[in-house]
C-alpha cells in the first residue's frame, strides 16, 4: 500500500527488481553468448561472468565515493543510462574477447552506479516503524524479477529463437528506454542527474553540516548569493527536492524555464507588492505541505564580492510557521566564470578547474530569528569555512613561487634607491639569499630583519622564509631597550640589516648582526648563473625540493612571522601570525578590489608593521602585480615622485601620511591611482575631503589589528552594473567585514550581543586571528573567548552591516560618573579648527575623578579654541578647561602613523597642573 501511495519508493522497488532482472538474464545469455557466438569453452565463458561481477564491485565503491554521505539520486539515470549503452556495445563485441570483457566491467560498472543509490533510498525512505516491511517487499519484487528473467529467457531463446547477441540488444534498446521513461515521470531522477552532472563536472564541492538540514518536513534554508549558479549548488548538497524562490527575469529565460518549472521554482518580481505577497504566499504553502525551500535573502547576486544586507522577506514567509530556518554559505564561488569577479559575469577564463567549493548548512534557527541574526549566522558559517581551502602547499613563499615562475619576465618591484627587479630576478635573489641563510644560521629558528621598506628588505623576508625559517622585521624606531626586548623575547640570535641602512638611521652596530652588502657580494658568479638557470628551467614542485628549507614543515599553520605590536597604549606584545592567517586575510580583502598584473602598488608602511607586512609586502607578491617602496612614509615628495613614475594604482596608508600627501603632493602624481586605503588610525572627516578634492579619489577607511593579520574591514567604491547597485563606501564607517571574518558588538558587562545600531564592545573571529602572543599565554585568553577576539573597540553595527568605531575602551575617561570619549572630543576640536590634529588624554582629578588635557597643532590660543568647543553643543563635561588645552608643534605619532597614546600621556604629565 505504502508503494502505491508513494510514486518514488514505487519506482526505486521496480528499479531494483529490473536490476536483478538484467543481471539474472545477462548471466544465462552470456553461457549462450560465449558458446554460440564466441566459441569459447567453459572456463573463458565463466571468466566473462568474472569480468562482469567485477565491474558491479567497482561501480558500487564508486557510486558510495561520489555520493558521499548523502544519497546521490543523480547517478541513478547515469548508471541506467549506462547500463543500456553498454549492453547494446556488448551485443556487437562478440567477434573480439576483450571488447566483450570491456564492455561487461562497463556494464557492471554502470549497474553499481545506479543500484547503490537506489537501495540507500529505500532505506532512508522507509519510516522506522516499517523499514523491516518496506525490505521484505523489495526483496520478493527482487526474486520474482530473477525468476521473470528465466521465463523470459526462455521465451525469447527457444519459443522465438532469437541469438544471445540479439537478446541483450533488445535489453539494451528496452533500458534506455526505461530510463528516459523514469525522467520523464520522476522528475526527481532528471533533476538530481542534471545537477550532479553539472556541478561534478565544473565544480568539486565539499559540504559541512548537511545533517542540519532535515530529511522529512518543512525547512527554509537562507543563502548568501555570489553567482549565477547558487541554486544548483545547493540543490546539488540536499538530498531533497528544493522549491528555489528565483527572480522573475530569469525564470522567463525559454532556455531555462523548462528545468526551473520542473524544479518547482517560485518565481518573485521585486517592486510589484501584488506579485511579491503571491510569491511569498506561495513559498509558505510549500513549507506547509512540508517541503524544502530556499531564498538568497541579499535579493541580488553580490557584485561586491561581500555579504550584502538581507531583506526581510524571508521573515515574512515563515511568520506563524512552525519552520526551521538553515543558514547556508557558499564559499569560493566568487571567482568562477558565474560570478562579477573582475567586474564582469562569464567573459572571464576559470581560475581553476574543476572549481573547488565549500557549502556549509549552519545549525537551524527558530522561525522567529530576525534577518540581521540570519546574517550574523551566515557570516559566521563563511569564517569557518575558510579551514576548508587550506593546502598543504598553502605557504607564503610557495604561493610566491609559483606567482614568479608564471610571471617571470615581468616586473615586479622597485625603490626609491632606484633598484628594479623582474620576477625571475626576484626568485633568483631570494633563493641565493636563503641558500646563504641555510647555509651560515642553521641553529637559528627565527631570523630578525633590520631593514626599511624596499627591495632589500623584500627579498630578505621572501629569503627566511624559503629557508623554512620565521623572519622578524624589528621595529628600529622603537628605541633601544623596546628592542632588545623584541630580540630577547623572539630568541633572535642573528639579525640582518644593511650598513646602508644602519649609517641613515644612526643606529649603531652590533655583534649579532650580518649586512646584506656582505651577503650579496659573497656569491660567485658560476653561483649566480647556474641558480638563474634552475630557477628558470625548473616547475615550481623542483624548486621547493632543492631550495626550500623545512622539509616535513608544510603545514598553514606554521609560524610566518611575529610583529610587535606599536605600543601606543601599552607595553609592545608580540603577534604570532601563521601562513594560514595571513593568506586568508589576503584572499579575504583581495576578493573586494578589481586588480589585475598591471596594477603597481604604492609601497612606504614598514615591514615590522602587519598592514606593511601583510599588505604592502605579501598582498602583490602574492595577487602577481607589482609594488614599488620607499623607505620613509612622510617623505611625501619622494613618494609622489614614485608614484608618477612607476603609475601607481593603489596605495595603503595612514591618515596621518596621506595628510603630508595632500600638503606636498602634485594632483597629477597621484593620477593613475584607483585605491588609496587608509588604516591604523580614524581618519578625520577633513583629511577624507581634502584627498577627494585635490586628487579626485576617496580615500577609503578600513579597520584592522595586529592580532586579526590586520585586515578586519574595508569600505570599497560603489559597483552599478545594469540596474543593480551595491554600496560599498558610508564615509564616516570603516565598511563591510571582509569575506571570511564575522563580527558582531556585545555589551562590554553581560557579553550579550546589542540591537542593530546600537554601541558596544567589538568582537572578531576569523581565519586571521593570530596563533597568540609570545610566551604570554595569560594576555592571549585575556583577548580570545570563545574564539572571538575582543578588540576593546567601542563600535556600532547598522542593519546595512557597515561597521562605524566610536572609541577605545582605553581611550574613555569617567568624569562625573559620565563615560567620555576621547575620540569624539578630538573630532569636535579639529572640525571646530579646520585642518588641524589633535590628541586627548586624561590625568587623575580629585573632584570628578578625571580631567581631560587636549593638545593642538592650530594657533589659536586656549580661550579662542574653548569659546569655539561651547559653540559646538558639546556637553560642558566634555570640554577641557581653557587650562587644560595646550598648542604644540607636531602631534607625536608612532612608526606607523597612529597618535602615540603613551607620549601624549607623558607631555600631560609634565604640563603646570599635573
Amino acid at each position: 500500500r505504502r508503494l502505491f501511495e508513494d510514486k518514488l519508493l514505487m519506482l526505486t522497488v521496480g528499479g531494483i527488481a529490473y536490476f536483478w532482472f538484467l543481471g539474472a538474464l545477462l548471466q544465462m545469455d552470456i553461457l549462450l553468448l560465449g558458446k554460440e557466438i564466441m566459441h569459447l569453452n567453459d572456463l573463458w565463458i565463466g571468466i566473462l561472468i568474472t569480468f562482469l561481477a567485477i565491474g558491479i564491485g567497482i561501480g558500487s565503491i564508486a557510486a558510495g565515493t561520489l555520493s558521499g554521505d548523502k544519497v546521490e539520486l543523480g547517478l541513478v539515470p547515469l548508471g541506467s543510462f549506462g547500463m543500456g549503452l553498454f549492453a547494446i556495445l556488448l551485443a556487437y563485441s562478440g567477434e573480439s574477447y576483450p571488447k566483450t570483457a570491456a564492455a561487461l566491467i562497463m556494464l557492471g560498472f554502470t549497474g553499481g552506479l545506479a543500484i547503490v543509490p537506489m537501495n540507500a533510498l529505500l532505506q532512508q525512505k522507509a519510516g522506522t516503524t516499517e523499514k523491516g516491511r518496506l525490505i521484505a517487499t523489495n526483496n520478493f519484487v527482487s526474486v520474482v524479477g530473477i525468476l521473470g528473467a528465466s521465463g523470459v529467457f526462455w521465451i525469447m531463446k527457444d519459443v522465438l529463437a532469437i541469438g544471445a547477441d540479439d537478446i541483450i540488444f533488445i535489453f539494451g534498446v528496452v533500458t534506455l528506454l526505461s530510463t528516459l521513461f523514469m525522467m520523464k515521470y520522476l522528475p526527481d531522477f532528471l533533476i538530481r542527474f542534471t545537477l550532479w552532472l553539472f556541478t561534478h563536472t565544473l565544480y568539486k564541492i565539499r559540504v559541512v553540516g548537511e545533517e542540519n538540514v532535515p530529511f522529512k518536513g518543512p525547512a527554509l534554508l537562507v543563502s548568501n548569493h555570489l553567482s549565477f549558479v547558487d541554486g544548483f549548488l545547493v540543490g546539488a548538497c540536499v538530498q531533497r527536492f528544493v522549491r528555489f524562490m528565483i527572480h522573475r527575469y530569469f525564470y522567463d529565460i525559454k532556455a531555462i524555464n523548462w528545468l526551473l518549472r520542473i524544479m518547482k521554482c517560485i518565481p518573485i518580481t521585486d517592486g510589484n507588492r501584488r506579485d511579491v505577497l503571491k510569491s511569498i504566499e506561495k513559498a509558505r504553502e510549500e513549507l506547509k505541505d512540508g517541503h524544502i525551500v530556499c531564498i538568497f535573502a541579499e535579493g541580488a547576486i553580490s557584485r561586491t564580492g561581500n555579504l550584502q544586507p538581507f531583506k526581510k522577506g524571508f521573515e515574512r514567509i515563515v511568520d506563524g510557521l512552525d519552520v526551521p530556518i538553515i543558514p547556508v554559505h557558499l564559499d569560493r564561488v566568487w571567482g568562477s566564470v558565474f560570478s562579477f569577479k573582475d567586474g564582469r559575469f562569464f567573459w572571464k577564463w576559470p581560475s581553476e578547474f574543476p572549481h573547488q567549493v565549500t557549502v556549509s548548512f549552519g545549525k537551524p534557527l527558530p522561525p522567529g530569528a530576525a534577518s540581521q541574526e540570519v546574517r550574523q549566522a551566515v557570516m559566521e558559517l563563511g569564517s569557518e569555512a575558510v579551514v576548508h581551502r587550506r593546502t598543504k602547499r598553502d605557504l607564503l613563499h610557495l604561493r610566491f613561487i609559483k606567482t614568479a615562475k608564471a610571471r617571470w619576465f615581468s616586473f615586479c618591484m622597485a625603490d626609491s634607491t632606484g633598484r628594479e627587479l623582474s620576477w625571475g630576478k626576484t626568485l633568483v635573489s631570494s633563493l641565493l639569499l636563503s641558500k646563504w641563510i641555510r647555509k651560515n644560521l642553521k641553529e637559528d629558528e627565527k631570523v630578525g630583519l633590520m631593514l626599511p621598506s624596499s627591495v632589500a628588505g623584500a627579498l630578505a623576508n621572501i629569503a627566511v622564509l624559503v629557508s623554512g625559517k620565521v623572519p622578524v622585521n624589528l621595529n628600529f624606531l622603537s628605541g633601544k631597550d623596546a628592542l632588545r626586548s623584541s630580540i630577547e623575547a623572539s630568541g633572535i640570535k642573528t639579525v640582518i640589516t644593511s650598513r646602508a641602512f644602519l649609517s641613515k638611521a644612526g643606529i649603531d652596530a652590533a655583534g649579532n648582526m650580518v649586512f646584506m652588502e656582505d651577503i650579496a657580494g659573497s656569491f660567485p658568479a658560476a653561483h649566480k648563473i647556474a641558480t638563474a638557470a634552475l630557477a628558470f628551467v625548473l616547475p615550481p614542485r623542483a624548486i621547493e625540493a632543492l631550495y626550500c628549507g623545512g622539509k616535513g614543515k608544510a603545514d598553514p599553520g606554521r609560524l610566518a612571522t611575529i610583529i610587535y605590536t606599536s605600543g601606543s597604549t601599552g607595553q609592545p606584545k608580540g603577534v604570532m601570525l601563521t601562513h594560514h592567517n595571513i593568506v586568508s586575510n589576503i584572499e579575504g580583502f583581495s576578493q573586494l578590489f578589481v586588480t589585475s598584473h598591471r596594477d603597481v602598488l604604492m609601497g612606504a608602511l614598514p615591514y615590522f608593521h602587519s598592514f606593511g607586512f601583510t599588505g604592502t609586502l605579501w598582498y602583490p607578491l602574492l595577487s602577481g602585480f607589482s609594488a614599488v617602496y620607499h623607505t620613509n612614509p612622510l617623505d611625501a615628495r619622494t613618494i609622489g615622485e614614485l608614484s608618477a613614475r612607476y603609475k601607481a594604482t593603489m596605495m595603503i596608508g595612514t591618515p596621518t601620511f596621506y595628510s603630508a600627501y595632500i600638503r606636498k603632493c602634485r594632483a597629477t602624481e597621484f593620477s593613475s591611482l584607483r585605491y588609496a586605503i587608509a588604516g591604523a588610525e580614524k581618519l578625520r572627516e577633513h583629511i577624507a575631503w581634502a584627498f577627494k578634492e585635490k586628487f579626485g579619489i576617496e580615500l577609503l577607511e578600513g579597520y584592522g589589528c595586529t592580532e586579526l593579520g590586520p585586515v578586519v574591514s574595508v569600505n570599497i567604491p560603489d559597483v552599478e552594473h545594469e540596474s543593480v547597485k551595491q554600496t560599498g563606501y558610508i564615509p564616516g564607517t570603516v565598511g563591510h567585514a571582509i569575506p571570511g571574518v564575522a563580527v558582531k558588538v556585545v555589551n562590554p558587562e553581560t557579553g550579550k550581543e546589542v540591537p542593530i545600531g546600537k554601541e558596544g564592545l567589538l568582537l572578531i573571529k576569523g581565519p586571521n586571528l593570530m596563533q597568540g602572543y609570545l610566551n604570554d599565554e595569560d594576555a592571549t585568553s585575556e583577548v580570545i573567548r570563545d574564539g572571538w577576539y575582543v578588540t576593546g573597540d567601542v563600535a556600532s553595527i547598522g542593519d546595512d552591516g557597515f561597521i562605524k568605531i566610536t572609541d577605545r575602551l582605553s581611550r574613555f575617561s569617567k568624569i562625573g560618573g559620565e563615560m567620555v570619549p576621547h575620540i569624539m572630543i578630538e573630532e569636535t576640536i579639529s572640525k571646530a579648527l579646520g585642518d588641524c590634529n589633535c590628541a586627548v588624554t586624561a590625568l587623575p582629578d580629585e573632584d570628578r575623578g578625571e580631567r581631560l588635557i587636549a593638545f593642538y597643532t592650530h594657533k589659536a590660543s586656549p580661550s579662542e579654541v574653548r569659546e569655539k568647543l561651547l559653540a559646538t553643543g558639546l556637553p560642558r563635561l566634555w570640554i577641557p578647561k581653557r587650562e587644560d588645552l595646550y598648542q604644540i608643534d607636531e602631534i607625536p605619532s608612532t612608526a606607523t602613523g597612529k597618535i602615540d597614546i603613551r607620549r601624549i600621556r607623558t607631555l600631560a604629565l609634565e604640563t603646570p597642573r599635573a
